[in-house]
């Protein structure tokens, strides 16, 4: 019998999916393959006991596509997203001395995602590669994402890594899921989410807006363009691009203020009362949330890749091309600059005396920020760094993309302690809710789009009410028979 394959895709104007999926039936065995369009996306396969079961399968498959608004295609005729790699250089640091670096890892592709807990430390890599790390330079865990990570952001206390391929994948959970699906036509450069609220921010300067359900909110067009800033809290969202920063209403609804900076705004931090924003102009700018009055700066050698803050906002740091990395006291007196050693910092955290860099080179790097170490750094005398090496054997965790890759649960109810959720069709969305008792029935589950089918219902280790009114996931999901 000839090999059939039958492929669809999947592209809404203006809405965030632009997906395939393509169902090959070679005599007994079924194969899968589904993804983003223009990549090669993953591949599932299966094997029947006859050529006609084999077929039954795959038309079923197909059918469920279908449904949900898939049609059949050419592949190639459809362009692939726009995705902007971000170009950096750096220079050899011409700072006198090196910082005190603790340890490294290498991860083997620029990275610009990291993020720093009091449990571990993130760090994602051009390569689609996340690794977490313990404080004292023990690689953890290894997730393994379709495209690029573009930043890792974290909302209490989940995880969430914004890749090239548009999606934004759950990382909180043993096993990686998207919870976030970016609209084709936007180019994403930086994200943020505060309460389940998503914001993203885009090659043309745009901002887009998304709910903790994958809906779409709103969008804003700025005066700029590479907008390589976005940070959000509950009064307002605060977008870096070539012109400048721009505040924003939560809502959308008016822009609160508006101020001109000495160069592109590349990177941006925030704490409680102000936000930073690192220039193409050799400095970084404090600026009031509630004003955007210039209340500070900080003046470096060169153009700002990153910076970041101590939780007092004592002291400011930055990291600049030419590989060196600054601190200054809350006023703007530079205290001192170091050679980062493992080229420039694209992006850094501050937690507890330490000071995290992620750079060109891909390394994560822990610097020991104490006043001794420095003092003692800039005398010329700093520890041999501690090169981590990732165990082989450690398992690689990949996302759960369709059905297909969830298990199921032959029983007619959740196992003790778990969670039973459950797809609803309501006014055209495709909604899940909690079965179990003891949740509130109002509210709805941040749940991966792509195992979503009507009526199905899954079993969860464990949900956990956020701030913003719905409930996320804790642990495996898997389908309840």
């Amino acid at each position: 019998m000839a090999r059939e394959t039958t492929y669809l895709e999947l592209s809404q104007d203006g809405g965030g999916a632009h997906k395939f999926y393509e169902v090959t039936v070679d005599g007994t065995a079924v194969s899968v393959r589904y993804g983003r369009i223009g990549a090669d996306g993953q591949l599932q396969s299966s094997s029947f006991p006859t050529v006609e079961k084999a077929r039954a399968a795959a038309a079923k498959k197909i059918g469920e596509k279908v449904r949900k608004g898939y049609a059949p295609a050419v592949r190639g005729q459809r362009a692939a997203r726009s995705v902007t790699r971000r170009q950096v250089t750096s220079a050899p640091s011409t700072a006198r001395a090196v910082a005190p670096v603790l340890w490294r890892l290498r991860t083997g592709s620029a990275a610009f995602g990291i993020h720093v807990d009091e449990d571990r430390c993130w760090v994602g890599n051009q390569a689609g590669d996340v690794y977490t790390v313990s404080h004292g330079g023990e690689v953890l865990a290894r997730y393994s994402l379709p495209d690029g990570v573009k930043c890792l952001v974290a909302d209490e206390f989940w995880i969430y890594a914004g890749c090239d391929d548009g999606t934004v994948y759950d990382l909180s959970s043993k096993v990686p899921f998207g919870a976030y699906d970016i609209a084709a036509d936007v180019d994403i450069f930086w994200l943020d989410i505060h309460e389940g609220v998503l914001s993203v921010s885009d090659h043309s300067g745009g901002l887009t807006v998304i709910d903790h359900e994958d809906e779409f909110q709103w969008s804003r067009r700025s005066s700029g363009s590479n907008a390589w800033m976005v940070r959000a809290d509950a009064d307002g969202i605060y977008h870096g691009h070539s012109r400048g920063v721009t505040a924003y209403a939560p809502d959308g609804g008016r822009e609160l203020w508006h101020t001109e900076t000495g160069g592109s705004v590349l990177f941006g931090w925030q704490e409680e009362d102000a936000v930073y924003a690192g220039t193409g102009h050799n400095a970084v700018q404090r600026l009031s949330k509630a004003t955007g009055a210039v209340e500070a700066t900080y003046r470096c050698d060169a153009a700002v890749y990153s910076c970041a803050t101590s939780a007092d906002g004592r002291h400011v740091f930055a990291g600049d091309l030419a590989s060196s990395v600054y601190c200054f006291d809350a006023e703007g007196r530079r205290l001192w600059k170091l050679g980062t050693g493992s080229g420039a910092a694209l992006s850094m955290q501050y937690l507890d005396g330490r000071l995290y860099l992620v750079t060109t080179d891909g390394s994560l790097v822990c610097v020991d920020a104490s006043e001794q170490a420095i003092a003692a750094a800039q005398r010329g005398s700093v520890p041999a760094p501690v090169d981590v090496k990732s165990a082989a054997a450690l398992p690689v965790f990949t996302p759960a993309a369709s059905a297909a890759s969830v298990a199921t649960v032959t029983m007619a109810a959740a196992p003790a302690g778990g969670v039973v959720v459950e797809c609803v069709q309501q006014g055209g969305r495709m909604r899940v809710q909690v079965v179990s008792g003891g949740f509130d029935p109002s509210w709805n589950v941040q749940f991966p789009r792509g195992i979503r089918e009507a009526g199905a219902r899954y079993v969860v280790d464990g949900l956990h009410p956020a701030s913003g009114g719905f409930y996320r996931v804790r642990g495996e999901i898997r389908r309840l028979v």
